[in-house]
Protein backbone atom coordinates (compact mmCIF):
# COMPACT_ATOMS: atom_id res chain seq x y z
CA UNK A 1 0.00 0.00 0.00
CA UNK A 2 2.70 2.27 0.76
CA UNK A 3 4.22 1.58 -2.76
CA UNK A 4 1.07 2.65 -3.91
CA UNK A 5 0.04 5.46 -2.09
CA UNK A 6 3.54 7.02 -3.19
CA UNK A 7 2.89 6.19 -6.72
CA UNK A 8 -0.40 7.83 -6.20
CA UNK A 9 1.59 11.25 -5.39
CA UNK A 10 3.64 10.98 -8.73
CA UNK A 11 3.22 14.16 -10.91
CA UNK A 12 4.03 13.86 -14.69
CA UNK A 13 5.33 16.02 -17.04
CA UNK A 14 5.19 16.22 -20.89
CA UNK A 15 8.51 16.82 -22.38
CA UNK A 16 8.05 20.30 -24.89
CA UNK A 17 8.67 19.96 -28.87
CA UNK A 18 11.03 22.54 -28.73
CA UNK A 19 12.99 24.64 -26.25
CA UNK A 20 12.33 27.50 -27.89
CA UNK A 21 8.76 29.63 -26.85
CA UNK A 22 8.67 30.78 -30.20
CA UNK A 23 8.37 27.21 -31.78
CA UNK A 24 5.93 26.29 -29.01
CA UNK A 25 3.53 28.84 -29.59
CA UNK A 26 3.54 28.32 -33.81
CA UNK A 27 2.64 24.24 -32.84
CA UNK A 28 0.46 25.34 -30.36
CA UNK A 29 -1.41 27.74 -33.21
CA UNK A 30 -0.94 24.76 -35.27
CA UNK A 31 -2.59 22.26 -33.04
CA UNK A 32 -5.12 24.34 -31.95
CA UNK A 33 -6.73 25.35 -35.00
CA UNK A 34 -5.91 21.46 -36.04
CA UNK A 35 -8.78 20.77 -32.81
CA UNK A 36 -11.63 23.26 -34.05
CA UNK A 37 -11.03 21.78 -37.36
CA UNK A 38 -11.64 18.37 -36.15
CA UNK A 39 -14.48 19.32 -34.10
CA UNK A 40 -16.57 21.85 -36.47
CA UNK A 41 -15.72 19.54 -39.11
CA UNK A 42 -17.36 16.82 -37.21
CA UNK A 43 -20.01 18.58 -35.83
CA UNK A 44 -20.81 19.62 -38.97
CA UNK A 45 -21.02 15.77 -40.34
CA UNK A 46 -23.24 14.81 -37.06
CA UNK A 47 -25.63 17.96 -37.27
CA UNK A 48 -26.55 17.60 -41.03
CA UNK A 49 -27.08 13.90 -41.20
CA UNK A 50 -29.48 14.80 -38.15
CA UNK A 51 -31.23 17.38 -39.76
CA UNK A 52 -31.79 15.99 -42.96
CA UNK A 53 -34.14 13.14 -43.12
CA UNK A 54 -32.91 11.39 -46.33
CA UNK A 55 -29.33 10.84 -44.94
CA UNK A 56 -31.25 8.73 -41.97
CA UNK A 57 -30.08 5.63 -43.44
CA UNK A 58 -27.81 2.88 -41.57
CA UNK A 59 -24.84 4.40 -43.39
CA UNK A 60 -25.21 7.74 -42.44
CA UNK A 61 -26.38 6.58 -38.91
CA UNK A 62 -22.77 5.15 -38.25
CA UNK A 63 -21.33 7.38 -39.91
CA UNK A 64 -22.67 10.31 -37.49
CA UNK A 65 -21.47 8.20 -34.88
CA UNK A 66 -18.05 8.09 -36.11
CA UNK A 67 -18.09 11.80 -36.21
CA UNK A 68 -19.38 12.62 -32.48
CA UNK A 69 -16.40 9.92 -31.56
CA UNK A 70 -13.93 11.77 -33.01
CA UNK A 71 -14.77 14.98 -30.96
CA UNK A 72 -15.17 12.78 -28.12
CA UNK A 73 -11.69 11.33 -29.11
CA UNK A 74 -9.88 14.88 -29.81
CA UNK A 75 -11.37 16.05 -26.86
CA UNK A 76 -9.63 13.38 -24.80
CA UNK A 77 -5.87 14.60 -25.85
CA UNK A 78 -5.80 18.16 -26.75
CA UNK A 79 -7.08 20.55 -23.93
CA UNK A 80 -4.20 19.03 -22.05
CA UNK A 81 -1.57 18.98 -25.33
CA UNK A 82 -2.42 22.49 -25.94
CA UNK A 83 -2.22 23.57 -22.17
CA UNK A 84 1.29 21.93 -21.82
CA UNK A 85 2.05 23.98 -25.14
CA UNK A 86 1.74 27.08 -23.58
CA UNK A 87 3.24 26.59 -20.26
CA UNK A 88 6.24 24.95 -22.39
CA UNK A 89 6.39 21.80 -20.69
CA UNK A 90 5.14 22.84 -16.83
CA UNK A 91 1.66 21.58 -17.25
CA UNK A 92 1.65 18.66 -14.60
CA UNK A 93 -0.77 15.95 -14.38
CA UNK A 94 -1.10 13.02 -11.48
CA UNK A 95 -0.95 9.30 -12.05
CA UNK A 96 -4.82 9.51 -11.53
CA UNK A 97 -5.48 11.99 -14.72
CA UNK A 98 -2.86 10.62 -16.81
CA UNK A 99 -4.61 6.69 -16.12
CA UNK A 100 -7.60 8.73 -16.50
CA UNK A 101 -6.67 10.23 -19.95
CA UNK A 102 -5.23 6.90 -21.12
CA UNK A 103 -8.74 5.43 -20.36
CA UNK A 104 -10.65 7.35 -22.08
CA UNK A 105 -8.00 7.52 -25.10
CA UNK A 106 -7.89 3.66 -25.59
CA UNK A 107 -11.25 3.35 -24.89
CA UNK A 108 -12.65 5.90 -27.51
CA UNK A 109 -9.86 5.06 -30.19
CA UNK A 110 -10.67 1.07 -29.79
CA UNK A 111 -14.25 2.02 -30.08
CA UNK A 112 -13.72 4.08 -33.45
CA UNK A 113 -11.83 0.49 -34.55
CA UNK A 114 -14.66 -1.42 -33.93
CA UNK A 115 -16.86 1.07 -35.45
CA UNK A 116 -14.73 1.07 -39.00
CA UNK A 117 -15.31 -2.61 -39.38
CA UNK A 118 -19.43 -2.35 -38.38
CA UNK A 119 -19.17 0.56 -41.30
CA UNK A 120 -17.70 -2.13 -43.29
CA UNK A 121 -20.56 -4.99 -42.98
CA UNK A 122 -22.54 -2.21 -43.56
CA UNK A 123 -20.76 -1.65 -46.88
CA UNK A 124 -20.70 -5.50 -47.48
CA UNK A 125 -24.82 -5.83 -47.16
CA UNK A 126 -25.37 -3.18 -49.22
CA UNK A 127 -23.49 -4.44 -51.98
CA UNK A 128 -23.30 -8.08 -51.92
CA UNK A 129 -27.03 -8.20 -50.72
CA UNK A 130 -28.60 -5.04 -51.85
CA UNK A 131 -32.28 -6.35 -52.09
CA UNK A 132 -32.22 -7.70 -48.14
CA UNK A 133 -30.35 -5.02 -47.18
CA UNK A 134 -33.20 -2.80 -44.97
CA UNK A 135 -34.52 -6.08 -44.29
CA UNK A 136 -31.04 -6.93 -42.59
CA UNK A 137 -29.74 -3.86 -41.72
CA UNK A 138 -32.54 -2.95 -39.24
CA UNK A 139 -32.40 0.15 -36.58
CA UNK A 140 -32.39 -1.81 -34.17
CA UNK A 141 -29.42 -4.00 -35.37
CA UNK A 142 -27.54 -0.98 -36.07
CA UNK A 143 -28.14 0.81 -32.46
CA UNK A 144 -26.80 -2.79 -30.86
CA UNK A 145 -23.81 -2.62 -33.28
CA UNK A 146 -22.77 0.57 -32.03
CA UNK A 147 -23.71 0.14 -28.76
CA UNK A 148 -21.45 -3.25 -28.61
CA UNK A 149 -18.97 -0.92 -30.55
CA UNK A 150 -18.90 1.52 -26.86
CA UNK A 151 -18.79 -1.46 -24.86
CA UNK A 152 -16.00 -3.45 -26.79
CA UNK A 153 -14.08 -0.03 -26.40
CA UNK A 154 -14.73 0.32 -22.95
CA UNK A 155 -13.43 -2.73 -21.89
CA UNK A 156 -10.14 -2.52 -23.80
CA UNK A 157 -8.63 0.01 -21.80
CA UNK A 158 -9.98 -1.59 -17.42
CA UNK A 159 -6.93 -3.56 -17.38
CA UNK A 160 -4.07 -1.32 -18.62
CA UNK A 161 -5.12 1.44 -16.47
CA UNK A 162 -5.31 -0.81 -13.80
CA UNK A 163 -1.28 -2.41 -14.31
CA UNK A 164 -0.52 1.12 -14.28
CA UNK A 165 -1.86 1.70 -10.77
CA UNK A 166 0.63 -0.49 -9.58
CA UNK A 167 3.82 0.55 -11.60
CA UNK A 168 6.36 1.94 -9.28
CA UNK A 169 7.94 5.52 -10.18
CA UNK A 170 10.69 6.95 -9.59
CA UNK A 171 12.84 9.94 -10.33
CA UNK A 172 12.37 10.50 -13.96
CA UNK A 173 9.07 12.09 -14.04
CA UNK A 174 9.11 13.54 -17.66
CA UNK A 175 6.91 11.72 -20.04
CA UNK A 176 8.32 11.39 -23.75
CA UNK A 177 5.16 12.37 -25.44
CA UNK A 178 2.40 15.20 -25.68
CA UNK A 179 -0.46 12.73 -23.58
CA UNK A 180 -0.51 9.92 -21.44
CA UNK A 181 -0.10 7.04 -23.76
CA UNK A 182 1.13 3.63 -22.51
CA UNK A 183 4.36 3.14 -23.81
CA UNK A 184 5.40 6.22 -23.22
CA UNK A 185 4.63 6.07 -19.58
CA UNK A 186 5.88 1.94 -18.93
CA UNK A 187 9.82 3.48 -20.04
CA UNK A 188 9.32 5.97 -17.02
CA UNK A 189 9.26 2.83 -14.28
CA UNK A 190 11.93 1.97 -12.64
CA UNK A 191 10.54 -1.84 -12.30
CA UNK A 192 10.38 -4.93 -14.91
CA UNK A 193 7.92 -3.79 -17.45
CA UNK A 194 7.92 -7.10 -19.14
CA UNK A 195 4.36 -8.74 -18.02
CA UNK A 196 2.77 -5.11 -18.79
CA UNK A 197 4.31 -4.68 -22.36
CA UNK A 198 2.84 -8.02 -22.87
CA UNK A 199 -0.52 -6.97 -21.64
CA UNK A 200 -0.37 -4.32 -23.95
CA UNK A 201 0.41 -6.15 -27.06
CA UNK A 202 -2.00 -8.67 -26.66
CA UNK A 203 -4.80 -6.12 -26.30
CA UNK A 204 -3.46 -3.66 -28.57
CA UNK A 205 -3.39 -6.87 -30.88
CA UNK A 206 -6.81 -8.01 -30.25
CA UNK A 207 -8.28 -4.42 -30.47
CA UNK A 208 -6.44 -4.67 -34.30
CA UNK A 209 -7.03 -7.57 -35.96
CA UNK A 210 -10.15 -8.87 -35.30
CA UNK A 211 -11.68 -5.69 -36.85
CA UNK A 212 -8.95 -5.41 -39.42
CA UNK A 213 -9.63 -8.88 -40.55
CA UNK A 214 -13.68 -8.17 -40.16
CA UNK A 215 -12.74 -5.10 -42.53
CA UNK A 216 -10.36 -7.34 -44.84
CA UNK A 217 -12.75 -10.13 -45.44
CA UNK A 218 -15.72 -7.44 -45.96
CA UNK A 219 -13.96 -6.06 -48.38
CA UNK A 220 -13.04 -9.15 -50.16
CA UNK A 221 -16.52 -9.89 -50.31
CA UNK A 222 -17.53 -6.20 -51.94
CA UNK A 223 -14.25 -6.54 -54.51
CA UNK A 224 -15.77 -9.50 -56.24
CA UNK A 225 -19.62 -8.18 -56.23
CA UNK A 226 -18.37 -4.81 -57.71
CA UNK A 227 -16.56 -6.96 -60.46
CA UNK A 228 -19.33 -8.60 -61.32
CA UNK A 229 -21.62 -5.18 -62.03
CA UNK A 230 -21.61 -5.32 -65.82
CA UNK A 231 -22.25 -1.40 -66.01
CA UNK A 232 -18.97 0.89 -65.66
CA UNK A 233 -20.98 3.56 -63.99
CA UNK A 234 -22.60 0.90 -61.56
CA UNK A 235 -18.99 -0.17 -60.31
CA UNK A 236 -17.87 3.69 -60.36
CA UNK A 237 -20.77 4.21 -57.71
CA UNK A 238 -20.00 0.74 -55.98
CA UNK A 239 -16.28 1.71 -55.45
CA UNK A 240 -17.30 5.66 -54.29
CA UNK A 241 -19.24 4.50 -51.81
CA UNK A 242 -16.14 2.04 -50.20
CA UNK A 243 -13.44 4.61 -51.18
CA UNK A 244 -13.66 6.77 -48.53
CA UNK A 245 -13.85 4.42 -45.63
CA UNK A 246 -10.56 2.33 -47.04
CA UNK A 247 -8.55 5.45 -46.63
CA UNK A 248 -9.97 6.30 -42.85
CA UNK A 249 -9.27 2.35 -42.24
CA UNK A 250 -5.32 2.62 -43.14
CA UNK A 251 -5.07 5.63 -41.79
CA UNK A 252 -6.56 4.50 -38.13
CA UNK A 253 -5.12 0.96 -38.47
CA UNK A 254 -1.52 2.03 -40.08
CA UNK A 255 -0.74 4.28 -37.36
CA UNK A 256 -2.00 2.63 -34.36
CA UNK A 257 -0.24 -0.86 -35.72
CA UNK A 258 3.19 1.31 -35.71
CA UNK A 259 2.83 2.65 -32.08
CA UNK A 260 1.20 -0.31 -30.26
CA UNK A 261 2.32 -3.24 -32.71
CA UNK A 262 6.21 -2.62 -32.45
CA UNK A 263 8.78 -4.43 -30.94
CA UNK A 264 9.90 -2.29 -27.79
CA UNK A 265 13.70 -2.80 -29.70
CA UNK A 266 12.26 -0.92 -32.24
CA UNK A 267 10.25 1.81 -30.92
CA UNK A 268 11.14 5.36 -31.43
CA UNK A 269 9.98 8.10 -28.56
CA UNK A 270 10.71 10.34 -31.10
CA UNK A 271 9.11 8.96 -33.90
CA UNK A 272 6.20 7.40 -32.29
CA UNK A 273 5.21 11.10 -30.64
CA UNK A 274 5.42 12.18 -34.44
CA UNK A 275 3.31 9.64 -35.86
CA UNK A 276 0.98 9.65 -32.60
CA UNK A 277 0.31 13.58 -34.17
CA UNK A 278 -1.30 11.78 -37.40
CA UNK A 279 -4.14 9.98 -35.43
CA UNK A 280 -4.60 12.15 -32.59
CA UNK A 281 -4.97 15.35 -34.12
CA UNK A 282 -4.51 14.90 -38.33
CA UNK A 283 -6.93 12.00 -39.20
CA UNK A 284 -9.79 13.67 -36.73
CA UNK A 285 -9.48 16.66 -39.10
CA UNK A 286 -9.42 14.42 -42.28
CA UNK A 287 -12.27 11.89 -41.70
CA UNK A 288 -15.03 14.74 -42.25
CA UNK A 289 -13.09 15.65 -45.37
CA UNK A 290 -12.93 12.36 -46.97
CA UNK A 291 -16.23 11.65 -46.06
CA UNK A 292 -17.25 15.07 -47.31
CA UNK A 293 -15.85 15.20 -50.43
CA UNK A 294 -16.44 11.51 -51.71
CA UNK A 295 -19.99 11.79 -51.26
CA UNK A 296 -22.66 12.97 -52.83
CA UNK A 297 -25.47 12.73 -51.21
CA UNK A 298 -23.11 14.06 -48.29
CA UNK A 299 -22.02 17.56 -50.71
CA UNK A 300 -25.73 17.72 -51.61
CA UNK A 301 -27.09 17.73 -47.97
CA UNK A 302 -24.85 20.88 -46.95
CA UNK A 303 -25.64 22.80 -49.69
CA UNK A 304 -29.33 22.30 -49.04
CA UNK A 305 -29.10 22.85 -45.35
CA UNK A 306 -26.27 26.31 -46.34
CA UNK A 307 -29.37 27.54 -48.50
CA UNK A 308 -31.92 26.84 -46.07
CA UNK A 309 -29.98 28.83 -43.30
CA UNK A 310 -29.66 32.14 -45.82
Amino acid sequence: MEGINKTLRIQFFFRPFSTHPEVQMVIFVAFLLMYLTSLCGNATIASIIQVNHSLHTPMYFFLANLAVLEIFYSTSIAPLTLANLLSMGKTSVSITGCGTQMFFFIFLGGTDCVLLAVMAYDRFIAICYPLRYTLIMSWSLCVDLVAGSLVFGFLLPLPLTILIFHLPFCNDNEIYHFFCDMPAVMRLACADTHVHETVMYIISFVAISIPLSLITISYVFIVAAILRIQSAEGRHRAFSTCSSHIIVVILQYGCTSFIYLSPRSSYSPEMGRMVSVVYTFITPILNPLIYSMRNKELKDALRKTLRISR
